[in-house]
């Protein structure tokens, strides 16, 4: 079974010479926008292993001359694969770490003696434990001492380090904001080891690293940019889309302190590993007529015009030969003869994507519509991984789909019960205390007693602590109410509206269970009674808690068993990807585009207030200030302007999707 098809999903497909390179000429050629040396993959543990062989032979080099080999090492989610690498090939006994020395990068602070989640335990839990470094040999900041012992600790820790000849490789991650460590962005090239306050972005995404909902603490203390630059190798890695645009803009922009990981530019053994999706960014990946030669394909040639109508500032059908000449793009008239027939191509192919009818239009020549018009109606199961991705997502073509008679199902993939504010258990509550007090004449024990427990519990529930199964039971029926009055809302049947509770998400912390057959098969076993002609799934694979990942991947698995086993329906089905709260396909991806009149904006808007715990309350709106609805319609309405601005039809707003073909 693959549990993992979701990273194999390729959009545009990368020509290996753009990513690797086969000589140093070509590379240098390709790579002129970059000032670090980047290295980049098509897969995460491709990377790893890259990264593992370096780490690997710096160990045997030194205990070849009788040395220590001293490690700096950061303890972000991006270094997880190496780590992973690395044990198992201390498990394979191909190398021992006896030899090394290893300096923690950085400790959160305040912490207190018993605290179980400080960076140095999550650094002995991913790595240390699992092979055989010498307690003696592990050294880390301490969270624990007082404020005005920091100062002198930090002079401390940086002087151990000199005892040990210096760091000889450093592995970091980078954060979304561009911090190495926890060097946030003002940090300085010369800053030495200090404390510091914790941006609200990076305590968000330490958050994910703690595993649950304690709050990370304030201030973290952290080795400096100048201590950093001091090792003789420096690993930087990042995986995945979420990171692209850091990457592009640590590789490609200036050196500031805006982004600290930027000084890694001034090093002269810095180097930057990468899998495909956080290159995504970087110019010879997303605009490779700049730096190179390309083999032109369709989407190739929309991207470079849709790219040359955003550096002219002209719609589509008013670029000339001279914009083309001029912007690097003179390959494409030497293909297509002249700007007009190029021009007259893509604005035809962005023409097609935009449909009305995304089910199909019933007796209709579909030869240039996105979606086929037979079978009409069609059956159609919409995935959501929490129960308010369907309408943030695609709530406007949900309710075409309902309009077109199409018979819909929404399927709930996850309970979504973490992010339900108590307040909301204490609402809830009240109301079923008050409900048995006045039809029931307080006869029902059983409420009276679980009121009273759980009443308890939350005035004594500390930060961090996790919810009890009752209250975490009350917080999925909260979030399964509003699901079901926002489908109402829709005109969905309540039989067609399905709660799959995915086991993989019932870990009552953030950081979720691994997702096992089990949760695949839940989701099989729906596709396979339905038997859809058409499946929408959360393509936003860059949703910061990872939970859309694993729920596509559950889908995208039980369809590959499906396709294994030769199932029929599958023959005739279609799937689409959406995207939701969090990001939106770029507009040389999108397939299908589906406009909204401002009503059915409004009505769009109208589905996803129906998720009233979702709003201001909600823990887990995540540093964007904005409300799902607004970002939902930002996000909708911006992708019109660019529509509209590239010379096509002027909509409201409009919802865009990829098609995925089972691999």
């Amino acid at each position: 079974m693959r549990l993992n098809l979701s990273s194999q999903i390729v959009f545009n497909k990368v020509p290996e010479e753009f990513y690797n390179p086969k000589t140093a000429v070509e590379r240098s050629e390709i790579t002129r926008a970059e000032h670090i040396p980047t290295d980049i993959y098509p897969t995460v543990d491709e990377g790893a292993a890259r990264i593992a062989d370096a780490i690997v032979a710096e160990i045997k080099a030194k205990e070849m001359l009788g040395k220590y080999c001293v490690l700096g090492l950061g303890t972000g989610q991006s270094l997880t694969p190496v780590f992973n690498e690395l044990i198992q090939r201390y498990e394979k006994k191909q190398v021992s770490f006896a030899n090394v020395v290893v300096f923690n990068a950085y400790e959160y602070f305040p912490l207190s003696p018993d605290s179980q989640h400080s960076a140095i335990s999550q650094l002995r839990d991913r790595f240390l434990s699992h092979v055989d470094i010498p307690d003696q040999n592990v050294y880390t900041l301490d969270g624990t001492i007082s404020q005005e012992a920091v100062q002198s600790h930090c002079r401390l820790y940086e002087q151990r380090i000199q005892t040990f000849g210096g760091i000889d490789v450093m592995l970091l991650g980078i954060g979304r904001i561009g911090n190495i460590a926890t060097n946030e962005p003002g940090s300085t090239l010369t800053s030495p080891a200090r404390i510091i306050l914790i941006d609200a972005t990076s305590r968000e995404e330490m958050t994910m690293s703690f595993g649950s909902q304690e709050p990370v603490p304030p201030c973290s203390i952290t080795l400096g940019i100048a201590d950093i630059l001091a090792a003789r190798k420096i690993f930087l890695t990042a995986w995945g889309e979420e990171k692209a645009d850091i990457i592009r803009m640590t590789v490609e922009g200036k050196i500031t302190d805006a982004i600290p990981a930027s000084f890694l530019q001034t090093h002269n053994d810095a180097h930057v590993v990468i899998d495909l999706p956080a290159a995504s960014k970087l110019t010879r990946i997303i605009h490779p007529w700049l730096v190179s030669s390309c083999k032109w394909t369709d989407k190739l040639t929309r991207a470079a015009l849709v790219w040359l109508c955003q550096v002219t500032g002209k719609p589509i059908l008013k670029l000339t030969n001279k914009d083309y000449n001029e912007n690097g793009l003179s390959e494409l008239l030497a293909l297509y003869g002249s700007a007009y027939d190029a021009n007259i191509k893509i604005f035809n192919d962005l023409q097609h994507t935009i449909t009305g009818w995304p089910g199909g239009k019933p007796n209709a020549d579909d030869t240039y519509r996105p979606e086929r018009a037979t079978p009409y109606p069609k059956r159609i199961i919409v995935f959501s991984p929490h129960p308010d991705d369907d309408v943030i997502s695609m709530g406007g073509t949900i309710q075409r789909l309902v309009k077109q008679d199409h018979d819909l199902h929404v399927a709930y993939e996850t309970s979504g019960n973490i992010a339900v504010g108590d307040e909301e258990v204490t609402r809830f509550m009240h109301f079923v205390n008050g409900f048995n007090q006045l039809f029931m004449g307080d006869k029902d024990e059983t409420i009276k007693q679980m009121y009273k427990d759980i009443k308890h519990f939350l005035a004594n529930k500390k930060d961090g602590d996790m919810d009890t199964q009752d209250v975490r039971t009350i917080k999925g029926l909260i979030r399964r109410g509003e699901a079901r009055t926002a489908c109402t809302f829709n005109k969905i049947p309540l039989d067609h509206v399905h709660f799959l509770d995915l086991p993989f998400y019932e870990s009552g912390k953030i950081e979720k269970l691994p997702m096992t057959e089990k949760d695949v098969d839940i989701v099989r076993n729906l596709l396979t009674t339905i038997k859809p002609h058409e499946i929408f799934v959360a393509g936003d694979l860059a949703d910061p808690h990872g939970t859309h990942r694993k729920c596509t991947d559950a889908v995208l698995a039980a369809i590959d068993l499906e396709k294994e086993a030769g199932a029929e329906w599958l023959k005739d089905c279609r799937i689409w990807m959406y995207r939701g709260a969090w990001a939106e396909w770029e507009i040389e991806n999108i397939e299908m585009c589906v406009p909204m009149s401002p009503e059915e904006l409004r009505a769009k808007r109208n589905a996803i207030l129906k998720h009233s715990s979702q709003m201001e309350s909600a823990p887990f709106l995540g540093n964007d200030e904005r409300l799902f609805w607004q970002r939902a319609e930002d996000r909708n309405r911006g992708t019109a302007a660019l529509y509209d601005s590239l010379g096509l039809a002027s909509y409201e707003a409009m919802e865009a999707f990829v098609e995925y073909k089972p691999l």
